[in-house]
């Protein structure tokens, strides 16, 4: 047997959702194919973000509702990691708590269902989301369109389209992949529509003073997607964002250099200003830069969602 396993199966806590569940089970299965003898169990609870359905997430308490009670269990000591959906991890977390490892990152795309285009929309037409830049994005992109407020799993949202609740509705490329429903809609052009920060990208969390588990998922780390995505938290935290600030990013990577191009958007998407900086991947000046530069031409409309480097 391997000494520096722990004793005892590791305790994997992850949200109850089918997409949920998937991504723990992907980060099982990479921890145990990595470290022989090596258990996991997966420990799942309801996150508060999945009890109230009938409102946007901004409105009940932002991303925290993700990730509060898998950090209560977390820092209790009831599960030794927790998995999340990077995207919908809050920028500014705990000190007690690390991001120890990131997985492959998967497809950034967002998936239109319901339609082949936004352009192929009927004048009117409701669009169903949630997400503030989407919401941004299509309005930009359609302004005589309406935006309804979809909340929910997967399945939840595909069911409240087909029941007719909304014309159109938006979803992630990689949740979908993750369900094996890559049938479902068609992917916009990333270069155009630009994804969430952290979209499609996995996070694992643990407790900063847990040195054993922290090696352990060092070995599932994968670089060039956390240093992407660090990049892009990096970018919101200078931009003092919050759930309600609509913020689109991509990042590219080419001769060993970091690409990351931002926008940002008024929430009815009348104003958008957009840019880009190269940078390398360990240059923690990179991302602010480019958020100073976007906000420095940012007007009213897209400033006052955005608190600077000392929002939260």
């Amino acid at each position: 047997m391997n000494n520096s396993l722990p004793l005892r199966p590791l305790r994997l806590g992850t949200r109850r959702s089918p997409l949920a569940m998937a991504q723990a089970e992907e980060a099982r299965d990479r921890m145990m194919a990595a470290h022989e003898g090596l258990q996991v169990e997966i420990v799942p609870v309801t996150a508060s973000g999945d009890k109230v359905l009938d409102r946007p997430l901004a409105e009940i308490g932002g991303k925290a509702l993700w990730t509060k009670e898998l950090d209560t269990w977390l820092l209790a000591g009831e599960i030794d990691f927790a998995v999340h959906s990077l995207k919908d991890v809050e920028t500014q977390r705990p000190a007690s708590i690390t991001i120890a490892a990131v997985l492959p990152r998967e497809d950034v795309r967002d998936v239109l269902v319901g339609a082949a285009s936004l352009a192929e929309l009927a004048p009117g037409s409701r669009i169903g989301t949630s997400a503030p830049r989407r919401a941004a994005q299509a309005l930009h992109l359609r302004p005589d369109c309406t935006v309804v407020t979809f909340r929910g799993n997967v399945q939840t949202r595909l069911a409240k389209l087909a029941a007719g609740e909304a014309d159109v509705t938006l979803l992630a490329a990689a949740g979908l992949n993750r369900l094996n429903q890559q049938q479902v809609g068609t992917p916009l052009d990333p270069g155009e529509w630009l994804p969430a920060p952290g979209q499609g990208a996995i996070a694992i969390e643990c407790r900063a003073d847990d040195a054993q588990t922290r090696t352990l998922l060092a070995a599932i780390d994968d670089r060039a997607s956390h240093e992407a995505v660090r990049a892009e938290r990096a970018l919101l935290a200078a931009l003092g964002g919050n759930c309600h600030s609509p913020v689109a990013v991509l990042t590219e990577r080419t001769d060993d250099q970091l690409i990351l191009r931002a926008a940002l958007l008024s929430p009815d998407g009348a104003e958008r200003v957009e840019g880009r900086l190269r940078f390398a991947p360990d240059d923690t000046a990179g991302p602010a830069l480019l958020a100073a530069d976007l906000l420095s031409r940012a007007g009213a409309a897209i400033q006052m969602h955005f608190a600077g480097p000392q929002g939260g």
